[in-house]
């Protein structure tokens, strides 16, 4: 065989071993999609996902912006690979479970629930990002509110007041429609504005509101002066932050589980609180107070 016929034979060779690893995705060039949501929270786990996994030579795709029931499907659909959920947001959208459980109890329903689906909840954190419902301190103060049953009973004795929620918390049986169950009271609808998430806060400042539907790990809490209302009949769940993926794309990167752990360790309340009022209310971008942390954390290489 001549050298000419060779060098053909060897370039189609390669081309051809080419061609297979572009349609295999190759060993090193797994793609793991990152999902959030579209509060700032999400915003902020989202990316320092992404480049947590891009320092550990992996290839994020970041895609936020999502509702809870959108991301939900996205995973489900293997259109996300990652994402961090709240325990009780997957137990009562997912599976309309209504019931009353510990921290660790609401973990392990569902982690085993969702097993079956071949998704996996990893270790949690330390983060409760529970809803609540807010005032501002000094409304509180002149209306005699400071819990929910204070609302309940300014709402039965016929008091006109608006409450902000956005279209989730309106109709989800942790949200809205469950609070007036538990408490029993009716909001009428006309006295609910409906709003994105974001603008509850400068809504209650501006009195378009007089409270509002708020998460208790909310920057905004402290430098808006907002009060939240206490829950005292412990209805809404606990919602434990933590990192949740496909079985499959932890299989096919082992180790990806270990890097989202790590990342959950580092996370509590008080912290996550402290990332989100730094981006909410120093205006400082996701992408910076993330990668702040994770240095600051040993994650990443400063």
């Amino acid at each position: 065989m001549s050298n000419r016929k060779l060098t053909i034979r060897r370039a189609l060779g390669l081309i051809a071993i080419a061609l297979s690893a572009i349609a295999t995705g190759g060993a090193g060039a797994q793609v793991v999609v990152v999902g959030g949501k579209g509060f700032t929270e999400q915003q902020l786990m989202a990316e320092m996902t992404t480049q947590l996994l891009a320092a550990n030579g992996m290839k994020p795709d970041k895609r936020v912006g999502m509702g809870s029931a959108v991301l939900r499907q996205a995973l489900d659909s293997a259109q996300v690979d990652v994402c961090w959920e709240y325990t009780g947001t997957a137990l009562s959208l997912v599976y309309k479970d209504t019931e009353k459980y510990t921290a660790e109890q609401g973990y392990e329903k569902i982690r085993s629930l969702d097993a079956a689906k071949g998704i996996v909840w990893l270790k949690p954190s330390r983060v409760n990002n529970t809803y609540a419902i807010g005032m501002l301190r000094s409304k509180s103060t002149a209306l005699g509110i400071k819990s929910i049953s204070d609302l309940g009973n300014a709402y039965k004795a016929g008091k006109n007041m608006t409450i902000g929620a956005n279209a989730e918390f309106s109709q989800r049986p942790d949200g809205l429609p469950g609070v007036q169950k538990t408490y029993g009271f009716t909001v009428p609808q006309d006295s609910i504005v409906k709003m994105d998430f974001g603008l509850s806060f400068q809504a209650l400042r501006d009195g378009q509101v007089d409270s509002a539907m708020v998460t208790s790990t909310d920057g905004r809490i402290i430098s808006f002066d907002v009060l939240v209302l206490a829950d005292d009949k412990a209805f809404f769940p606990i919602y434990l932050m933590t990192p949740v993926a496909r079985k499959e794309i932890l299989d096919k990167n082992p180790k990806l589980a270990g890097l989202l752990e790590s990342l959950a360790a580092k996370l509590d309340s008080e912290t996550i609180l402290k990332l989100n009022a730094a981006v909410d209310v120093d205006k400082k971008s996701v992408e910076s107070v993330a990668n702040a942390f994770l240095k600051q954390q040993g994650l990443i290489k400063g």
